[in-house]
């Protein structure tokens, strides 16, 4: 089985501090060649103007394929599309095009006056600027806001149809959870790829709460594992463990791509990658 390709998330920095994570985080993980990285905006908009100057510093300082989040928070249509002009003026020619939360302090999504009503207006506003290779969120659990599972695979169809490229899913447990979706994505006629969105987990307290409130349901097993693993000092192990076996799960049912959050801390998915085969590219003009 060869090894995948791969592809990464980062967070903008917000302090000097958090800067040199970034940039760390960059380092080490540029070496194993990823298709392409993204940096997130912050919930309900919050770091727009720090993602646009860490897309444009590391398009421009990094050498990778960088792509831009863009939501539809906090902004009308124009403002949405001059920011996107201003990626592509800066040669970033790559989006991931997503709704994005509800601002601080409000339950539900509310567009903005003026603004994208959702992600599929987005989509076919940025589709038709002909500027970009367009990514989009997918849902293998169920989407909070949704209906059902099958509600969030034909939102998923709306946004293709209306000119997205790829899509990356939610973080899940269980490489099953994937399958299932995948498996009624073909159903729906979805034929474009969905990358498989990978979170290693750094930290198993602030995982749990972080799946809780994205409504990705937490196994019982896992649970169990790193209750045992913290009293024994082996949650880095397990959680290397674990993640590898997730991604080997998936490449043996015909993932060849997966797109991991990094949350700016690049240890543990550079392990990761190392133990799926993915190594650092050796520049043969530098080897003696």
């Amino acid at each position: 089985m060869s090894a995948p390709k791969v592809s990464f998330e980062f967070f903008p920095p917000q302090n000097l501090q958090a800067s040199f994570r970034l940039w760390d985080t960059v380092q080490t993980l540029a070496p194993l060649d990823p298709t392409f990285v993204s940096v997130t905006y912050g919930a309900g908009g919050t770091t727009r103007d720090l993602t646009r100057e860490a897309v444009a510093t590391l398009h421009k300082s990094s050498g990778l394929n960088v792509a831009a989040h863009l939501t539809c928070v906090n902004a009308t249509k124009e403002e949405t599309l001059e920011i996107a002009r201003g990626f592509a003026k800066a040669g970033v020619k790559e989006i991931v095009a997503l709704r994005g939360d509800a601002p601080k302090g409000e339950s539900r999504f509310t567009p903005c006056a003026g603004g994208f009503e959702n992600s599929v207006e987005l989509v076919k506003a940025l589709a038709e600027t002909g500027d970009f290779k367009i990514r989009v969120g997918a849902y293998p659990d169920k989407h909070p806001e949704a209906a059902s599972t099958q509600a969030d695979v034909d939102w998923l169809k709306a946004k293709i149809d209306a000119g997205a490229d790829e899509a990356i899913t939610q973080f899940f447990f269980e490489a099953e959870t994937f399958l299932r979706f995948r498996d009624k994505c073909v159903k729906a006629g979805i034929t474009v790829p969905i990358l498989p969105g990978i979170l290693p987990i750094e930290n198993w307290k602030g995982t749990r709460n972080f799946a809780q409130r994205c409504g990705t349901p937490v196994p019982a097993w896992l649970e169990d594992a790193f209750s045992k693993a913290e009293r024994d000092g082996r949650s880095d192990l397990l959680a290397t463990a674990i993640c590898a076996e997730l991604c080997s799960e998936l490449m043996a049912e015909g993932a060849d791509a997966l797109h991991f959050y990094t949350l700016n801390r690049p240890e543990l998915t550079r392990d990761v990658c190392h133990a799926l085969g993915v190594t650092p590219k050796v520049d043969l003009q530098n080897v003696a």
